[in-house]
C-alpha cells in the first residue's frame, strides 16, 4: 500500500528494513546460492564438458609458449642457429594462435549455455511471482522486483557467461605453472610459490567485505528502481501537488545510497590491483636476482631464467584475475541470493488434494462467522454471517476502511480468512479449485488496470477465446462502444501504459465490458460507477441491471443512489454488519444507513 513520505515523494511497503547508513548487510550463505544456480546448468552438461575440454587444451598451450622460448634461447640463440629459431618461432606462432582460437570458441559456448540457463531461471522467477499471493505483492515495490528480473539476473549472467571459464582456466593455469616450475626447477619454484600465500590471503581478505558490499548494492538498486518506478507511473500527482523537488530529493537520497553502496563494493576489490602489481614486480626482482646467481653457479641456463620470470608473471596474471573476478561473482552471489529469496517465498495456497471441480454454480453465497485479519493483532472482518441468495442483489455500504473491499477479497480468496468459512451453493471455496471459482467471479474494480495493446484486447481479457463480435457485443452493454468508435482506430486503437490516453471513466467503461464478456455467475462491483459523470452512470446502470438480471451480485458504493434496487443493503462498519435490509426499510429505520444517506444527499448529518 503506497504512502506519502514526509519529503512528500511515493514509497511503497517493503518486507525489509533500508539499511543503516554505515551498516553493509552481511551475505547470507553465497555457497548455497552457488549450489542452487548448478542445477541450472546442468541440462547442458555435454556442451560444459566440452568447454572443460578446450579450457584444459587452452591452458596448456599457453605453459608450452614459455617453455618454447626458454628452449629457443637455450638452443638456437646462445648458439646463433637461425634456421632452429625460425622453425622454433613458427611452432610458438601456432600455439598463441591456437591459444586464442580456443579461448574465443570456448568463451562463445559459455556465453550461449549462460544466456539459456539464465532464460530458465528468469522464467522460474516470474513464474513464481505469478503464484504468490496478493499479500506479498502489497509489501514489495514493483521496482524492487522489477530489479530481481533484471539487474540480478544480469550480474549473474555477467559472471557465469564471462568469468566461469576465466575461473577455471585461472585455476588450471596456476596448477600447471607450478607443476612446469618444479619440473624446471625446484628452487626457483619453491622461491616462486611463496608468494601464494600471500595471495590468498589479501583475496580471501577483500572477498570477506566485498560479498556483504555488493549484496547490499543490489538491494541499494533494488530501491532506487522502485523510486523511479513510482515517480514516473505518478507523474499527474506529482506535478498535480507540485511535488517535483520532493520527488527528486527522495531520488537524490536514494541515489547517494547507491552510490555509498558501489563505493564500498568496490573500494576493497580495487585495492586487489595495486597490491598484485606491487606483488608481482617482487616476485620478477626474487626470480631473477636468485635466477643470476644461480646461472652464475652454473646451476641453471638462461633460458630457463626466461621461462621462469615469463611463468612468474604468468602466474600472477590468473592470481589478478582471480581478484578482478571477484567484483562480479560476489555481485552475482548477492543476486543470486535475492532471487532465490523470492522463489522461496512461500506461493499462494494451493488447492486442496481434494479439490473440487465446477464447470457451473447458482451462485449461492453463505459467510459463517467469518474472521480476517491482514495482521493477527488486529481483525479487519468480526465475525461476520450473512447469506445472499442466487440471484440476488448485495450492496455493500459503510464509511471508508469498514471492510467492504476486504469482504470481496475474500470471496475470491485473494486472502484466505482467519476463522470461519465461506461457502457457495453449499461448498466451502476452500475445497474449490481457485481457477474454477475465479471463473464464475466477475469483477469490476474502483482502480481499473488496462494491459497494453489494443481496445479489442483488452476486452478481450474476461474471455480469451471470444471472438471480435462477442467483445463489441460486451461493449455495447457497457455502454463503450459510442466513444470507442470516436477513438483513432476504433476497436484497434493501441492504448498507451497504463491507458492514459483514455479518461478514468472510459477505462471504467472498458473494465465494465470485460466482465460482461467473462459472463460469471457472481458479480463483485467495486466502486464500479465511481468515476463515470452522473449521464453516463445512468447509462450504465441500465447495463449492469441487464448484466446483474440472474446473477449473484455484490456491489460496493459510496453512492447510495446506486443500490436502491438491490435485493438487500448490509451497512458494514468496523468489520461487523450493523444493519440490513431494503433501501427504503433502512431509511425508515432511522439508523447508521439513514445517517449516511441524509448527509450525502442533504449536505448534513443527523
Amino acid at each position: 500500500m503506497s504512502t506519502i513520505t514526509p519529503q512528500g515523494g511515493f514509497r511503497a511497503g517493503l518486507q525489509r528494513r533500508p539499511a543503516e547508513p554505515g551498516k553493509i548487510e552481511k551475505a547470507r550463505d553465497p555457497r548455497n546460492a552457488l549450489l542452487r544456480l548448478l542445477p541450472y546448468l546442468l541440462p547442458f552438461k555435454m556442451v560444459l564438458i566440452l568447454v572443460l575440454i578446450l579450457v584444459l587444451i587452452y591452458t596448456l598451450l599457453g605453459l608450452v609458449g614459455p617453455y618454447l622460448m626458454g628452449l629457443a634461447i637455450d638452443r638456437f640463440i646462445m648458439t646463433k642457429d637461425t634456421a632452429g629459431l625460425v622453425n622454433i618461432a613458427l611452432w610458438m606462432l601456432a600455439v598463441f594462435l591456437l591459444n586464442n582460437l580456443f579461448q574465443a570458441i570456448s568463451a562463445w559456448l559459455m556465453s550461449d549455455v549462460s544466456q539459456r540457463a539464465l532464460k530458465q531461471l528468469r522464467l522460474n522467477l516470474f513464474g513464481h511471482l505469478q503464484s504468490l499471493p496478493i499479500s506479498f505483492f502489497d509489501r514489495n515495490q514493483a521496482g524492487e522486483l522489477m530489479s530481481r528480473l533484471t539487474n540480478d539476473i544480469d550480474a549473474i549472467n555477467q559472471a557465469v557467461s564471462q568469468n566461469v571459464t576465466a575461473l577455471l582456466a585461472s585455476v588450471l593455469s596456476l596448477v600447471g605453472i607450478v607443476i612446469a616450475m618444479f619440473v624446471l626447477d625446484r628452487w626457483l619454484a619453491l622461491a616462486s610459490v611463496l608468494v601464494v600465500p600471500i595471495m590468498f590471503w589479501f583475496t580471501e581478505f577483500v572477498a570477506r567485505y566485498t560479498r556483504r558490499g555488493f549484496r547490499d548494492l543490489q538491494k541499494q538498486l533494488g530501491q532506487l528502481n522502485g523510486v523511479m518506478e513510482e515517480a514516473i507511473s505518478g507523474q499527474k500527482v506529482v506535478k498535480a501537488f507540485r511535488r517535483n523537488d520532493s520527488a527528486l530529493e527522495a531520488f537524490r537520497k536514494s541515489n547517494h545510497a547507491v552510490f555509498r553502496a558501489g563505493v564500498s563494493a568496490n573500494s576493497y576489490a580495487l585495492l586487489l590491483m595495486p597490491l598484485t602489481n606491487v606483488l608481482g614486480n617482487f616476485f620478477v626482482i626474487v626470480l631473477a636476482g636468485l635466477g643470476g646467481w644461480l646461472a652464475l653457479q652454473g646451476l641453471v641456463s638462461v633460458g630457463i631464467i626466461a621461462t621462469f620470470i615469463t611463468y612468474g608473471q604468468n602466474f600472477i596474471q590468473p592470481l589478478r584475475q582471480l581478484a578482478n573476478m571477484y567484483n562480479s561473482i560476489q555481485a552475482a552471489l548477492a543476486g543470486a541470493e535475492r532471487v532465490f529469496e523470492i522463489i522461496d517465498t512461500a506461493c499462494e495456497v494451493d488447492d486442496a488434494p481434494e479439490a473440487v471441480a465446477i464447470t457451473a454454480i447458482k451462485g449461492h453465497v453463505q459467510f459463517d462467522h467469518v474472521q480476517f485479519g491482514y495482521g493477527p493483532e488486529k481483525l479487519i472482518i468480526k465475525d461476520m454471517t450473512l447469506e445472499a441468495n442466487a440471484g440476488a442483489t448485495f450492496a455493500l455500504v459503510g464509511p471508508t476502511g469498514a471492510g467492504k473491499t476486504t469482504i470481496t477479497n475474500l470471496l475470491t480468496r485473494f486472502y484466505e480468512i482467519s476463522a470461519g468459512s465461506i461457502h457457495i451453493d453449499g461448498t466451502d471455496i476452500r475445497d474449490l479449485r481457485k481457477n474454477d471459482l475465479r471463473r464464475q467471479l466477475g469483477l469490476v474494480l474502483q482502480d481499473t488496470f488496462m494491459f497494453s495493446g489494443t481496445v479489442l484486447e483488452n476486452i478481450r481479457y474476461g474471455r480469451l477465446d471470444a471472438s471480435d463480435e462477442e467483445c463489441i457485443q460486451a461493449a455495447r452493454m457497457a455502454e463503450a462502444d459510442h466513444f470507442i468508435h470516436q477513438l483513432a482506430h476504433g476497436y484497434h486503437t493501441t492504448l498507451s501504459e497504463r491507458a492514459s490516453n483514455l479518461s478514468q471513466g472510459q477505462r471504467q467503461l472498458l473494465a465494465i465490458a470485460r466482465a460482461i464478456l467473462a459472463d460469471p455467475a457472481i458479480l463483485i462491483l467495486d466502486e464500479a460507477t465511481s468515476s463515470v459523470d452522473t449521464r453516463t452512470e445512468a447509462r450504465i446502470q441500465k447495463a449492469l441491471l441487464r448484466l446483474m438480471k440472474g446473477r449473484t451480485s455484490f456491489v460496493i458504493a459510496h453512492r447510495l443512489s446506486t443500490i436502491r434496487d438491490a435485493d438487500q443493503v448490509l451497512v458494514i462498519h468496523n468489520g461487523e454488519i450493523v444493519e440490513k435490509g431494503t433501501h427504503q426499510q433502512l431509511l425508515d429505520a432511522g439508523g447508521f444507513y439513514h445517517n449516511l444517506y441524509i448527509s450525502q444527499f442533504k449536505g448534513q448529518a443527523i
